[in-house]
């Protein structure tokens, strides 16, 4: 499939997903939130696909959210039921995805960083919710993302002052997980979709989709309400999870199916 405002590329069973309008700094206007979730409808429906990386084109940044030139002159601001970027209310998605910051990740772009399940950073990335400064609010899913993630105090912080995070500190407050030099980023983001992809992808799902499902259930309610999750049936049902005792009884590395 090919797209104007993002490129979908396959490794194994990778998919990098690039947003592409290095020219405004990879901003999202509607064309692009819908390119977005063709690409990640058919990612979620790929056997094959087992990880997503998104990253941003250009060396400057991953994503400066929300195109307001588009938006203020006139321009369409329509996105899909799947949300900002197709992806920030796309709440049923189990399969694991790795963002690699490369640069600035503001407003949006941060928000699209937030509804992955990992950030990797360039040491030159920025992070920040700067709606209000332009009389917006942070509403793709980063002002409930950011608490639940870093805890109230600390979101706050960033919420009401709309300021602007380094990679460093981004880890430090606990919702980056690796900072790395910028010629490294996608190595690092590689080496993560790598280590992800060594375990069985029915495990991965299953996994994915307990926690958050759980998050917002009491500990007694997520763990006796796990088994009735749709990843979880899969995973028992599936040729991985007679797969992976049989290769360590046998002690050979497991032949995954991801079935």
């Amino acid at each position: 499939m090919a797209y104007e405002f993002i490129t979908v590329d396959r490794e194994g069973p990778v998919t990098i997903f690039t947003l592409n309008r290095p020219e405004v700094m990879n901003a999202l206007h509607s064309p692009m939130h819908f390119e977005l979730d063709e690409a990640f409808n058919a990612f979620a429906a790929d056997p094959e696909q087992w990880v997503g990386i998104i990253t941003g084109a250009g060396e400057r940044a991953f994503s400066a959210g929300n195109d307001l030139k588009h938006q203020a002159t006139g321009g369409g601001m329509g996105t899909p039921p799947s949300g900002f970027a197709g992806l920030t209310s796309r709440f049923d998605l189990d399969k694991p995805l790795i963002a690699a910051v490369n640069g600035v990740a503001m407003g949006g772009g941060f928000e699209i960083a937030l509804a992955c399940d990992l950030i990797i950073a360039a040491e030159t990335a920025l992070f920040a919710l700067p709606e209000p400064k332009v009389g917006l609010a942070a509403l793709a899913g980063g002002l409930h993302r950011l608490p639940r993630q870093i805890g109230l105090k600390r979101a706050m912080g960033m919420i009401l002052t709309a300021r602007r995070v380094p990679a460093a500190e981004g880890q430090a407050l606990g919702f980056v997980n690796t900072v790395v030099p910028a010629a490294d980023l996608m190595t690092e983001a590689r080496k993560w979709a790598a280590m992800i992809c060594d375990c069985s992808p029915m495990s991965i799902r299953a996994s994915k989709q307990a926690v958050m499902q759980g998050l917002d259930q009491t500990l007694p309610e997520a763990i006796g309400g796990q088994f009735k999750f749709p990843a979880v049936g899969a995973l028992f049902q599936s040729e991985d999870f007679r797969e992976g005792p049989m290769a360590f009884a046998q002690k050979r590395a497991p032949v995954w199916q991801g079935k």
